[in-house]
């Protein structure tokens, strides 16, 4: 494109961190019919809108790895799309395991089609899909997986499936074994796509005594992944995850990374610093970052409708309380933890946009490339952050939306669920 036309929207002087192209320092980006046109020092272009982003991080448009937004049919679980999505900064969606089999018609027609958010999806290998399953495990056997089926409307719906969900935890190996694991991994072979799967406990242990071993999940299901496939949940506080009974790493997680799987963080409300310090202490390093925001680790009220309480919602295993929270403020608990910000960067853009082969679509600003933009304030201090398990830590940097561009399409940062800093008692 030529630079003699005028731009519709030029974002000056903000510090513009594109990793799919090397790229770390001031800038201007020039947006011309919902596309990046020119990316550079000191632009000289005429726009319509100029948009002065100084001080402000200029990112490819963030890419959330791990949401849950199929509203309403998942009970209190969905979350509305774009309240997660472009009015908290995210350009793209991934829901993981909500839509399956039995619902994707509804997931396309009510939450896809209306969303300003750009929604894909990691199909549900469960007939069910995310319908309150954290308290009806007994939905989630591998009885309640159909393999051919959950394959044909993968393949239906091959624009919007990039994947599928699965969940290996202690109280699913108690009850089942590896069965219901290994129809996912069917699945997921069948439509060519990644498997995600779920490590860290989020049932109650069946009533009857039955118990597993938490530390030999992870060895049965490298039986079973292929390269490619997502190891989610490396930094839960719950047993079955990357740090054994031991607190130390888990043996196998080194070899499941050499033999090619990925890790997402996938936050959460069972996320840990004790935890993740230990990971990330004994070299392990993620490669995508999901906030993992839902409605029950949310201050946001149920829906009208649902009943008042559930006889598991006192359980602390489970969700240990709620929060507001965004993707931002998960890269926030990274940069917190000692990892670079070019490399947090990383993981909600250019690695997300490769895990979905989408990589000429999205996560860069390259020019050509869909306008996705998110602007972001980059606040420096001393903030107070805590984990669910009650620990505190002090971050210097705290990272909050400003606003979005969606195909050149501007959306202000104004969702509900965006925290406001807390700022550190002084030493």
């Amino acid at each position: 494109m030529s630079e003699t036309l005028p731009a519709d929207t030029l974002l000056r002087g903000g510090h513009v961190i594109d990793p799919a192209q090397g790229l770390d320092g001031i800038m201007d980006v020039a947006v011309r019919d919902g596309k990046i046109a020119a990316i550079g020092p000191a632009l000289a272009m005429p726009a319509k809108e100029v948009i002065d982003v100084s001080g402000k991080l200029v990112l490819p448009g963030m890419i959330d790895t791990h949401a849950h937004v199929f509203r309403y049919v998942s009970g209190r679980f969905g979350l509305d799309a774009d309240m997660v999505g472009v009015r908290s900064g995210v350009t793209t969606l991934v829901d993981q395991g909500g839509p399956a089999v039995l619902t994707f018609p509804a997931f396309r027609e009510y939450i896809v089609k209306p969303s300003k958010s750009r929604v894909l999806a990691f199909i549900s290998a469960y007939m069910v899909g995310g319908l309150e399953g954290h308290y009806y495990p007994e939905l989630y056997g591998p009885e309640c997986i159909a393999v051919d089926d959950t394959i044909r409307a993968g393949q239906a719906n091959a624009d919007l499936v990039f994947g599928v969900k699965g969940h290996a935890e202690i109280a699913g190996f108690a009850r089942w074994g590896i069965d219901a694991m290994r129809k996912a991994a069917a699945i997921a072979r069948g439509l060519g796509r990644p498997l995600y799967i779920h490590f860290g406990q989020l049932w109650p242990m069946p009533g009857d005594g039955r118990t597993y071993d938490a530390d030999s999940i992870l060895p049965e299901m490298l039986e079973i992944m292929r390269p490619g496939d997502i190891l989610a949940h490396p930094f839960t506080r719950h047993p079955g995850g990357f740090v054994d009974r031991h607190g130390m790493l888990h043996p196998v997680v080194r070899e499941a990374m050499a033999a090619g799987l990925k890790v997402d963080v996938g936050h959460g409300s069972h996320f840990s610093y004790r935890m993740a310090r230990r990971v990330i202490d004994a070299g392990v390093m993620p490669d995508t970052l999901g906030a993992d925001m839902h409605g029950y680790n949310t201050t946001l009220p149920k829906p009208q409708g649902t009943p008042d309480a559930h006889p598991d919602d006192t359980e602390n295993h489970l969700f240990a309380g709620k929060q507001n929270f965004s993707l931002a403020s998960a890269m926030t608990s990274m940069l917190a933890l000692g990892i670079p910000l070019p490399k947090v960067v990383d993981m909600v853009s250019r690695a997300p946009a490769a895990m979905l082969r989408k990589e000429d679509e999205l996560g860069t600003l390259k020019p050509g490339m869909v306008a996705d933009i998110s602007v972001l304030h980059d606040e420096r201090g001393r903030f107070r952050l805590e984990d669910n398990e009650g620990t505190q830590i002090v971050a210097e940097r705290f990272l909050r939306p400003a606003f979005c561009l969606r195909e050149g399409i501007r959306f202000d940062a104004d969702a509900e669920v965006l925290p406001r800093a807390v700022l550190a008692e002084a030493a």
